[in-house]
Formats: C-alpha cells, structure tokens, sequence
C-alpha cells in the first residue's frame, strides 16, 4: 500500500505528462505478455489461464501481480549472469516495474492502434514438414492431481545411422504435457521395460531406465558411439536447427524414448504427443553429442551420498578435459531430483580464471530443462568444468519424499538422488 501510494503521489507531484506516461496494456504490456507468457498462458495449453487478451490481462491481474512480486513466474530458472541462453523467458527489472505499474494504475487499456502485430501462424510444425514423424503408438490418459512420468518408445526404424538436425515436440494434450525430454535406446532394452508395464508405455522417473549402450559413464567409446539424448521440450522452447555440418546422431536400429512428465489439474484428455525429426541436409563433420558431468567413484560409476538430516549437504565434481579434445559447448542440461535446492556448473580456464556456465538457485524438479548458449561456449584440453549440487534431506524440505528420514545415494527412483549436467558437445 505505501509503495502504490508513493507511485500516486508522484504522479500527482509530477502533473499530467507523467500520468500520460502510465503503462498501457496495447502499448506496453501486450507486448511483454506475448513474449514472456503466451507460449503457456493461452487456451488449451498447460497454464490455468490465459493471457492472451486484455479482458483475460484485466481479470488476472492481480494473479499476475503476485506471480510476478515473488518472481514465481515465469518460471525461467537460470539466474541472470551466469550464462547467456535462447529463449528466455525471465522478465528484465524494467518489464516487471512496467507490469505492477500497470496493475497499480488500474490496468488500463490503451489505444488498440498501438498494440503489436501478431506475428503470422507458422503452421503446426514451426520449422516446416518434418523429414519423419513419430508418435506415441497410442493415447494415454494421466492421472488426475499429481506428477507422472511416462515412458513411450519411438523405433525410428533405418537400416543406417542417420544425423539429425534438429527436434520439434507437439504434445496431444498441452493441458497435461509439463515437459519432454527424448532418449537414445540403441540396444532395445525399453522394449523390455514397456512390456512389464500395463498399458501405454512405462513409468520412469529418474531417467528411462536403460544404460543408452554405457555400461559405465567412464566408458568414453560407447558414449561418443551412441550418445544418450535428442533433447528436450518445455512450454516455451522453441525449435533449432544446428548450424551447418553440425549434427546429432541417430544410430541405426535404435528407439527412441520420449519421457513426458505430465500434471493434470482438471479433466484430463487423451495425450498422443508427435515429434518432428529434420535430418541433416549438408554433410556433417561435427557431432553434437551430450556428455554427462557428474561424480563417479573409482570404478567409474555414478555415487553420491546424503546423510539423513542434512539441510544445506553440498557435492561436489569436476571434469579435467582430456587431450586433444578441443570442443564447443551447445547446450546445457542441469538434472537432480526432490531433495535438490541448488546446482553450478562452470569452467576453470588454464590461467585461473573462472567462466560461468549456469546457475539454478532455486531447484525445482518440475521444471527442469534444457537450455541452448546464445553463442557457443569454447572448452579446450586441460580446462576443467566444475559441477556443485546443494541437497536438502531434512524434514524442512516440504517435497522430501522420504519418511523416516535416510541417508540418500544415487539412483533413478523417486527416493533417490542425482547430480549431473549433460553438456551438448560438439566433436
């Protein structure tokens, strides 16, 4: 109330050119709301409500105000600074003063001469008719008021390695698909998992539950062999292609695993989510591949522990790029589960200086992603890439799912831990 009343009486003290100078919606919040909301805030997406008009701005205003005074929404979570990413959605200082100042003012509309130009339709697919579409082989219904994560498997099918260039997601029922992300599965053991479980694919939380052809992540010859994943979807993201002669690939014979994470609030409809492959058109001389940084224990495993109890437990590892490799770093993929509150990753530079990669202070399970470097970030032999993650196994963390408490280790399930980054690399 003493901050809306400062603001009143500085536009009073100011005369009429200040308040001339409000916000309006048509001029000045339609545009942020296009561009930082939208993609989830309109009908039949994820989102409780839309914002995609002036009379839905208006009547969720004050929706909007606490959403946006706790930085709740959006909810773009590598903090500024630390990394410079596609897509963000996170809101400027400037962006959230012009939005409550347009709420404190009574959300007025404007001149509808001044609202932007809604920018033409693309067609379903925003990158054109896809090379090849795969599809779930049939709907699936989520349970109503809690997380699921499900497993369907693609088989791309071919007889050949293929590259590909890029990935579009178009989910069936964008009211419950929260986010997406696609698995490599070159040996066919997620046929197995699917046929243990009833009904329309598998339910995995961690991961898919498959080694991607890795017996061990040490194991540096099956991993640039077979790479791990495709990446990702969340509302918002938009589809890439890879620069020229670049490329992931796509080994012959493999599925494809698409792991959706749904979350249904009201009546949920039948999903049968597609996904649109564009193959390279120019001949590739570099693979993106996504390499996964996370702490191993001597034989080349993955281990982590997390005493029963501990608010604020810290792990910690590094990555020492070996010689030759000499690479660019694409994409980042931050991952932990429940417990998780913090991750770091960075880059040690041979002359000591330090070069951040990404920073999530406030990890939320829910909406992870993967996120795409404006510019790609140079990684040379001998640097070293840092990974923290920060846990919180205590009875204060309301999303613990363990009770008694325990000591946590590394694992897939729901009660257990992880702490990695897959970096999308380029050789």
């Amino acid at each position: 109330m003493a901050t809306r009343f400062r603001r009143v009486m500085f536009l009073a003290a100011a005369g009429p050119a200040a308040v001339l100078a409000q916000p309006s919606y048509t001029r000045d919040v339609a545009p942020i709301l296009r561009a930082k909301c939208a993609q989830c805030h309109r009908a039949g997406d994820i989102a409780p409500f839309p914002l995609t008009s002036f009379e839905a701005a208006f009547d969720y205003k004050d929706d909007v105000r606490n959403a946006v005074s706790e930085g709740r929404m959006p909810p773009w979570k590598p903090v500024a600074g630390y990394g410079s990413f596609r897509d963000s959605t996170a809101l400027t200082t400037e962006e959230k003063t012009t939005l409550l100042e347009w709420i404190d003012a009574g959300a007025p509309r404007g001149d509808d001469a001044d609202l932007p130009e809604v920018p033409a339709e693309t067609g379903e697919w925003v990158l054109g008719e896809p090379d090849q579409v795969l599809q779930m082989a049939e709907p699936y219904t989520a349970p109503r008021g809690r997380d699921m994560y499900r497993c369907f498997v693609l088989p791309a099918g071919g007889d050949q390695d293929r590259w590909v260039s890029a990935v579009d997601f178009l989910p069936g029922d964008r009211r419950s698909v929260h986010h997406i992300i696609l698995y490599l599965d070159p040996k066919g053991e997620s046929e197995r998992l699917d046929a243990r479980d009833e009904g329309p694919g598998y339910t995995c939380f961690g991961g898919p539950g498959t080694t991607a052809g890795v017996e061990s992540l040490a194991d540096v010859t099956a991993l640039l062999s077979n790479g791990i994943s495709l990446g990702g979807w969340a509302p918002g993201t938009r589809p890439h292609h890879l620069p020229d002669g670049t490329a992931m690939k796509l080994p012959r014979g493999a599925r494809i695993i698409m792991q959706v994470h749904y979350y249904v609030r009201g009546g949920a409809e039948p999903d049968q989510t597609r996904i649109g492959i564009y193959y390279a058109r120019s001949r590739v001389t570099r693979q993106l591949l996504q390499v996964p940084i996370l702490p191993l224990d001597r034989r080349g495993r993955p281990s982590l522990e997390i005493p029963a109890g501990a608010e604020k437990h810290e792990v910690r590892t590094e990555f020492v790029v070996p010689p030759p490799i000499s690479t660019t770093i694409v994409t980042i993929f931050p991952h932990m589960h429940l417990l998780g509150t913090e991750i770091k990753a960075d880059i040690v530079r041979l002359n000591g200086t330090v070069e951040p990669l990404i920073y999530i202070d406030k990890w939320d399970f829910n909406w992870q992603g993967a996120y795409t470097y404006t510019e790609p970030v140079p990684l040379s032999m001998l640097q070293r890439v840092r990974l923290s993650c920060t846990y919180n196994n205590s009875e204060s963390n309301p999303r613990n799912p363990n009770n008694p408490l325990k000591t946590i280790r590394w694992g897939e399930g729901t009660e257990d831990e992880m702490c990695l980054v897959f970096l999308g690399l380029t050789f």
